[in-house]
């Protein structure tokens, strides 16, 4: 019971997979006072966009800019096959923004490659302001060819960096009793690889910003173990074994220290380990359930979930010295996931209602604020840039990951399909 008990506390264990766009939701989708967006009309020149890859290409397109929250992508106004060189007069369409650019796309895709070839016009001047050609040798990363000509069109319009469109999701999804495998995909679910398979590995962290490693824990024995797999050669290291519950929670900006839950004694507590001199340091002491630890203020902090007032809520402490804890969250009844970026705390709360929803708080006692509104939306993780929130939203009509910026108010959405998630990492 104890297993089953802090499994649902760290993570949860129903959550699911796949490729669907979904809609924006209407209660963080707004317009900014004063819209200072470019509106771009985008342009398959092959006019593949009907189906197949193609309509797939164009989706991903579009989710990019969109979540983005500096563009706001625009189909043609007028169907007809269009020249690289943009020589076209639209009709115009009294619902919808005149735009001020025009992206025009080539994606080719073959055994051995894929490449993309990108030119943005402004449409006043009809000359191309940004150009680039785009390639990659494994066909199946297509979606990154996609994201990284978004992300630098973002950069060239002069908007804040969304280079977070170009990371990886890491995923561990249950393929029968006692069997799961690991994922990497991108951000929309349209590249999939599996890295781990065989027996029972869950938890994965990316073990350094740059996503080169990752940690696991493989529950094939009677202990758990604690591995660090390099994607770059293949090998994975031991890292540590623990009776009874073994996690990796978080880890150091300088890659040298990560937070562990570990039951040594029969109770969670949350340790620290450091890499280097493999010695560990015990952060919280108390008789009941401590999990989930993550660093905040400058990793001077410890955030975390414990139960020490009967319900799972949100705690801070300081990791330097002294054991006083100080409670972040004051509402919902069952707050049993977090994650922090520096002073920003994002949870899962409990309503009266039985619904969850996703809130922001800081660990400097503000007011917290709600970031979703209805269903049941859990495990939140900042992106690496503290701007975006991922999460899981379960529904009548499937589960999804969905995405929140925080600054712009954009939210995408994707089907999660109909296999279990165990754990998602960013």
């Amino acid at each position: 019971m104890l297993k089953k008990h802090l499994l649902i506390i760290l993570f949860g264990t129903f959550l699911i997979f796949g490729n669907r766009l979904y809609a924006l939701d209407a209660k963080l989708t707004i317009e900014k006072e004063v819209d200072s967006r470019s509106y771009i009309e985008v342009i398959d020149i092959d006019n593949h966009n009907i189906g197949g890859i193609g309509k797939k290409v164009y989706d991903i397109i579009f989710a990019d800019m969109k979540i983005s929250g500096n563009m706001v992508p625009q189909k043609p106004q007028i169907e007809e096959d269009f020249s690289f060189d943009l020589e076209q007069n639209s009709t115009k369409d009294s619902n919808k923004k005149e735009a001020t650019y025009t992206l025009k796309y080539r994606f080719r895709k073959e055994s051995n490659r894929a490449d993309l070839v990108v030119k943005l016009y402004k449409k006043s001047t009809q000359k191309p302001i940004f150009k680039n050609r785009y390639h990659i040798t494994v066909p199946a990363k297509y979606p990154f060819l996609i994201h990284r000509a978004i992300s630098d069109i973002n950069s060239a319009l002069g908007f804040e960096s969304i280079e977070w469109i170009n990371r990886y999701l890491l995923i561990s999804q249950y393929t029968g009793k006692k069997q799961s495998e690991i994922l990497i995909t991108d951000y929309t679910l349209n590249y999939i690889k599996r890295v781990i398979s065989g027996g029972l590995n869950l938890f994965p962290l990316w073990g350094d910003r740059d996503q080169k490693s990752f940690y696991y824990t493989n529950f094939n024995t009677g202990m758990p173990v604690l591995y660090r797999l390099d994607l770059t050669t293949g090998k994975q290291n031991k890292i540590i074994s623990s009776n009874g519950m073994l996690v990796c929670s978080d880890i150091s900006k300088d890659n040298n220290r990560v937070l562990l839950t570990m039951a040594p004694n029969g109770q969670p507590d949350i340790y620290e380990y450091n890499l280097n001199t493999k010695t560990t340091k015990r952060l919280t002491t108390f008789s009941g359930i401590d999990v989930n630890g993550k660093y905040a203020d400058s990793e001077q902090s410890l955030v975390f979930v414990s139960n020490r007032l009967g319900n799972p809520n949100i705690f801070k402490k300081s990791i330097s010295g002294g054991n006083g804890v100080e409670q972040l969250v004051f509402g919902g009844k069952d707050n049993n996931s977090c994650d922090t970026y520096d002073k920003k705390v994002v949870y899962s709360s409990k309503e009266d209602n039985g619904e969850f929803n996703i809130y922001i708080t800081s660990t400097e006692g503000e007011d917290s604020m709600p970031l979703t509104s209805t269903g049941i939306n859990q495990y939140p993780r900042f992106s690496a840039d503290g701007n975006i929130v991922l999460y899981i939203k379960r529904s009548p009509k499937g589960n999804l990951v969905g995405y929140i910026g925080l600054q712009t108010k954009q939210t995408l959405q994707f089907d999660l399909g109909l296999k279990k998630i165990q754990s998602i990492d960013w």
